[in-house]
Protein backbone atom coordinates (compact mmCIF):
# COMPACT_ATOMS: atom_id res chain seq x y z
CA UNK A 1 0.00 0.00 0.00
CA UNK A 2 3.12 2.36 -0.12
CA UNK A 3 1.88 3.75 -3.04
CA UNK A 4 -1.64 4.67 -2.11
CA UNK A 5 -0.28 5.61 0.77
CA UNK A 6 1.64 8.46 -0.83
CA UNK A 7 -1.10 9.64 -3.30
CA UNK A 8 -3.49 10.26 -0.65
CA UNK A 9 -1.30 11.92 1.49
CA UNK A 10 -0.72 14.60 -1.69
CA UNK A 11 -4.20 15.16 -1.93
CA UNK A 12 -5.77 14.95 1.58
CA UNK A 13 -3.01 17.23 3.11
CA UNK A 14 -1.14 18.85 0.27
CA UNK A 15 -4.09 19.41 -2.35
CA UNK A 16 -4.26 23.17 -1.52
CA UNK A 17 -0.40 23.92 -1.90
CA UNK A 18 -0.54 21.58 -5.17
CA UNK A 19 -3.43 23.58 -6.63
CA UNK A 20 -1.32 26.83 -5.97
CA UNK A 21 0.01 26.57 -8.97
CA UNK A 22 -3.36 26.38 -10.69
CA UNK A 23 -4.43 29.26 -8.89
CA UNK A 24 -1.80 31.37 -10.36
CA UNK A 25 -1.17 30.13 -13.39
CA UNK A 26 -0.33 33.67 -15.07
CA UNK A 27 -2.12 32.73 -18.73
CA UNK A 28 -5.20 33.28 -18.30
CA UNK A 29 -4.33 36.52 -17.87
CA UNK A 30 -1.38 36.96 -20.18
CA UNK A 31 -3.18 38.54 -22.41
CA UNK A 32 -4.07 41.10 -20.52
CA UNK A 33 -0.92 42.20 -19.50
CA UNK A 34 -0.88 42.53 -23.95
CA UNK A 35 -3.90 44.56 -24.15
CA UNK A 36 -3.95 45.79 -20.76
CA UNK A 37 -3.60 50.28 -20.71
CA UNK A 38 -1.66 50.13 -17.28
CA UNK A 39 1.38 48.70 -18.84
CA UNK A 40 2.94 51.23 -20.74
CA UNK A 41 4.74 50.89 -23.93
CA UNK A 42 8.27 52.47 -24.69
CA UNK A 43 9.95 52.94 -28.47
CA UNK A 44 13.39 52.65 -26.70
CA UNK A 45 14.45 49.55 -27.48
CA UNK A 46 16.84 49.20 -24.71
CA UNK A 47 14.09 49.63 -22.03
CA UNK A 48 11.96 46.89 -24.27
CA UNK A 49 10.98 43.34 -23.78
CA UNK A 50 13.10 40.82 -25.15
CA UNK A 51 13.18 37.02 -25.90
CA UNK A 52 16.79 37.13 -24.46
CA UNK A 53 15.82 39.08 -21.83
CA UNK A 54 12.98 37.16 -20.67
CA UNK A 55 15.10 33.62 -21.05
CA UNK A 56 17.77 35.58 -18.59
CA UNK A 57 14.91 36.14 -16.38
CA UNK A 58 13.10 32.69 -16.49
CA UNK A 59 17.09 30.97 -15.62
CA UNK A 60 17.69 33.32 -12.25
CA UNK A 61 13.78 32.61 -10.80
CA UNK A 62 14.84 28.66 -11.63
CA UNK A 63 18.36 29.26 -9.94
CA UNK A 64 16.52 30.85 -6.62
CA UNK A 65 13.61 28.03 -7.32
CA UNK A 66 16.31 25.00 -7.04
CA UNK A 67 17.82 26.54 -4.28
CA UNK A 68 14.92 26.64 -2.09
CA UNK A 69 13.85 23.59 -3.17
CA UNK A 70 17.01 21.91 -2.15
CA UNK A 71 16.32 23.88 1.45
CA UNK A 72 12.50 22.72 1.58
CA UNK A 73 14.06 19.04 1.36
CA UNK A 74 15.69 19.55 3.79
CA UNK A 75 12.74 20.84 6.14
CA UNK A 76 10.69 18.48 8.76
CA UNK A 77 8.47 21.25 9.75
CA UNK A 78 4.66 20.52 8.16
CA UNK A 79 3.94 24.19 8.95
CA UNK A 80 6.86 25.78 7.08
CA UNK A 81 6.01 23.87 4.24
CA UNK A 82 2.39 24.66 4.66
CA UNK A 83 2.76 27.79 5.25
CA UNK A 84 5.31 28.76 2.56
CA UNK A 85 2.83 27.04 -0.34
CA UNK A 86 0.45 30.24 1.17
CA UNK A 87 2.32 32.66 1.28
CA UNK A 88 3.47 31.82 -2.52
CA UNK A 89 -0.08 31.76 -3.40
CA UNK A 90 -0.43 35.35 -1.94
CA UNK A 91 2.45 36.02 -3.73
CA UNK A 92 1.72 34.38 -7.09
CA UNK A 93 -1.89 35.91 -7.11
CA UNK A 94 -0.32 39.90 -6.44
CA UNK A 95 1.66 38.99 -9.38
CA UNK A 96 -0.52 38.57 -11.67
CA UNK A 97 -2.33 41.84 -10.95
CA UNK A 98 0.91 43.91 -10.37
CA UNK A 99 2.92 42.39 -13.24
CA UNK A 100 5.43 45.59 -13.58
CA UNK A 101 6.31 44.48 -10.30
CA UNK A 102 7.18 40.63 -11.07
CA UNK A 103 11.08 40.87 -10.45
CA UNK A 104 10.39 41.27 -7.34
CA UNK A 105 7.52 39.32 -6.32
CA UNK A 106 8.34 36.70 -8.66
CA UNK A 107 11.55 36.31 -6.41
CA UNK A 108 9.76 35.80 -3.39
CA UNK A 109 7.56 33.66 -5.11
CA UNK A 110 10.21 31.31 -6.07
CA UNK A 111 12.43 31.20 -2.81
CA UNK A 112 8.53 30.03 -1.02
CA UNK A 113 7.30 28.06 -3.85
CA UNK A 114 10.51 26.78 -3.85
CA UNK A 115 10.63 25.11 -0.44
CA UNK A 116 7.03 23.56 -0.74
CA UNK A 117 8.69 21.70 -4.25
CA UNK A 118 11.51 20.17 -2.20
CA UNK A 119 9.34 18.89 0.41
CA UNK A 120 6.77 17.55 -1.83
CA UNK A 121 9.71 15.87 -3.92
CA UNK A 122 11.31 14.22 -0.54
CA UNK A 123 7.97 13.10 0.11
CA UNK A 124 7.96 11.45 -2.91
CA UNK A 125 11.23 9.97 -3.49
CA UNK A 126 11.12 8.43 -0.14
CA UNK A 127 8.36 6.14 -1.22
CA UNK A 128 9.42 5.79 -4.90
CA UNK A 129 13.46 5.96 -4.95
CA UNK A 130 14.42 7.83 -8.48
CA UNK A 131 11.01 9.30 -9.48
CA UNK A 132 12.26 13.28 -8.93
CA UNK A 133 15.04 12.35 -11.12
CA UNK A 134 12.63 10.77 -13.67
CA UNK A 135 10.28 13.87 -13.50
CA UNK A 136 12.53 16.33 -13.45
CA UNK A 137 14.46 14.86 -16.59
CA UNK A 138 10.51 14.47 -18.20
CA UNK A 139 9.97 18.37 -17.39
CA UNK A 140 13.16 19.23 -19.50
CA UNK A 141 12.70 16.90 -22.02
CA UNK A 142 8.93 18.38 -22.60
CA UNK A 143 10.18 21.80 -22.43
CA UNK A 144 12.55 21.32 -25.06
CA UNK A 145 10.61 19.63 -27.47
CA UNK A 146 7.99 21.79 -27.45
CA UNK A 147 10.25 24.96 -27.68
CA UNK A 148 11.31 23.19 -30.69
CA UNK A 149 8.06 22.47 -32.22
CA UNK A 150 6.97 25.47 -31.58
CA UNK A 151 9.89 27.54 -33.00
CA UNK A 152 9.78 25.14 -36.16
CA UNK A 153 6.08 26.63 -36.34
CA UNK A 154 4.60 23.08 -35.94
CA UNK A 155 3.09 24.48 -33.03
CA UNK A 156 0.45 27.50 -33.73
CA UNK A 157 -0.97 29.37 -30.72
CA UNK A 158 -4.37 30.93 -31.97
CA UNK A 159 -6.93 32.67 -29.98
CA UNK A 160 -9.21 29.31 -29.86
CA UNK A 161 -6.06 27.02 -28.48
CA UNK A 162 -5.58 30.29 -25.60
CA UNK A 163 -9.12 30.27 -24.59
CA UNK A 164 -9.42 26.12 -24.80
CA UNK A 165 -5.92 26.39 -22.12
CA UNK A 166 -7.37 28.77 -20.35
CA UNK A 167 -10.65 26.96 -19.83
CA UNK A 168 -9.70 23.94 -19.23
CA UNK A 169 -7.05 24.97 -16.52
CA UNK A 170 -9.97 26.98 -14.72
CA UNK A 171 -11.97 23.74 -14.61
CA UNK A 172 -9.09 21.71 -13.06
CA UNK A 173 -8.73 24.99 -10.77
CA UNK A 174 -11.97 24.47 -9.71
CA UNK A 175 -12.24 20.34 -9.38
CA UNK A 176 -8.56 20.92 -6.77
CA UNK A 177 -10.39 23.84 -4.67
CA UNK A 178 -13.96 21.10 -4.42
CA UNK A 179 -11.91 18.33 -3.50
CA UNK A 180 -9.37 20.15 -1.15
CA UNK A 181 -12.62 21.62 0.46
CA UNK A 182 -14.57 18.12 0.62
CA UNK A 183 -11.15 16.82 2.06
CA UNK A 184 -11.27 19.01 4.78
CA UNK A 185 -15.32 17.28 5.66
CA UNK A 186 -13.61 13.83 5.24
CA UNK A 187 -14.71 13.15 2.22
CA UNK A 188 -11.88 12.05 -0.71
CA UNK A 189 -12.02 11.11 -4.28
CA UNK A 190 -10.27 7.99 -4.48
CA UNK A 191 -10.81 7.33 -8.28
CA UNK A 192 -9.07 10.31 -9.47
CA UNK A 193 -5.96 9.95 -7.41
CA UNK A 194 -5.57 6.16 -7.21
CA UNK A 195 -3.50 4.41 -9.82
CA UNK A 196 -6.83 3.42 -11.37
CA UNK A 197 -6.89 3.29 -15.11
CA UNK A 198 -9.16 6.47 -14.84
CA UNK A 199 -7.08 7.94 -12.12
CA UNK A 200 -4.07 7.65 -14.54
CA UNK A 201 -5.65 9.01 -17.57
CA UNK A 202 -6.68 12.21 -15.15
CA UNK A 203 -2.80 12.49 -14.39
CA UNK A 204 -2.37 12.21 -18.09
CA UNK A 205 -4.81 15.12 -19.32
CA UNK A 206 -3.36 17.32 -16.12
CA UNK A 207 0.14 16.63 -17.59
CA UNK A 208 -0.76 17.88 -21.02
CA UNK A 209 -2.49 21.06 -19.57
CA UNK A 210 0.47 21.89 -17.99
CA UNK A 211 2.69 21.10 -21.27
CA UNK A 212 -0.05 23.28 -23.25
CA UNK A 213 0.80 26.09 -20.78
CA UNK A 214 3.93 26.34 -22.02
CA UNK A 215 3.30 26.86 -25.18
CA UNK A 216 0.86 29.94 -24.22
CA UNK A 217 4.05 31.21 -22.49
CA UNK A 218 6.34 30.82 -25.45
CA UNK A 219 3.85 33.11 -27.83
CA UNK A 220 3.11 35.25 -24.62
CA UNK A 221 7.13 36.15 -24.81
CA UNK A 222 7.08 36.25 -28.50
CA UNK A 223 3.92 38.67 -28.38
CA UNK A 224 5.29 40.79 -25.71
CA UNK A 225 8.72 41.71 -27.73
CA UNK A 226 6.77 42.33 -30.82
CA UNK A 227 4.73 44.73 -28.75
CA UNK A 228 7.26 47.03 -27.30
CA UNK A 229 6.10 45.86 -23.42
CA UNK A 230 8.61 47.60 -20.81
CA UNK A 231 11.63 45.43 -20.27
CA UNK A 232 10.35 44.68 -16.57
CA UNK A 233 7.77 42.53 -17.63
CA UNK A 234 10.32 40.18 -18.73
CA UNK A 235 10.23 39.02 -15.03
CA UNK A 236 6.47 38.63 -15.08
CA UNK A 237 7.00 36.40 -18.75
CA UNK A 238 9.46 34.24 -16.60
CA UNK A 239 6.81 34.14 -13.71
CA UNK A 240 4.48 32.49 -15.71
CA UNK A 241 6.85 29.92 -17.01
CA UNK A 242 8.39 29.30 -14.22
CA UNK A 243 4.85 28.10 -12.94
CA UNK A 244 4.04 26.66 -15.93
CA UNK A 245 7.47 24.55 -15.19
CA UNK A 246 6.39 23.73 -11.11
CA UNK A 247 2.85 22.30 -12.08
CA UNK A 248 4.19 20.28 -15.08
CA UNK A 249 6.66 18.46 -12.64
CA UNK A 250 4.54 18.35 -9.68
CA UNK A 251 1.86 16.61 -12.18
CA UNK A 252 4.72 14.16 -13.41
CA UNK A 253 5.68 13.50 -9.78
CA UNK A 254 1.67 12.40 -9.19
CA UNK A 255 1.60 10.47 -12.76
CA UNK A 256 5.04 8.57 -11.95
CA UNK A 257 4.03 7.74 -9.11
CA UNK A 258 0.16 5.63 -10.07
CA UNK A 259 2.52 4.36 -12.93
CA UNK A 260 4.84 2.59 -10.20
CA UNK A 261 1.74 1.50 -8.23
CA UNK A 262 0.53 -0.54 -11.04
CA UNK A 263 3.47 -2.90 -11.54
Amino acid sequence: MRGRRILDLTSDKGELPMATAQLVRPNPVLQRGLESRDIPRTTTESEQMSIVGSVHATGVLLFVLVVSAAIGWRVESGAIVIGSAIVALVLGIYTNFKPMQAQYTGLAYAVFEGIFVGAVSKTFEASYPGIVFQAAGLTIAILGALLALYRSGKIRVTENFKLGVSAAVGGVFLFYMVTFALGLFGVHMPLVNSSSGFGIAFSVFVVALASATLVVDFDYIEQGAARGLPRQMNWYAAFGLMVSLVWLYLELLRLLAKLQDRR
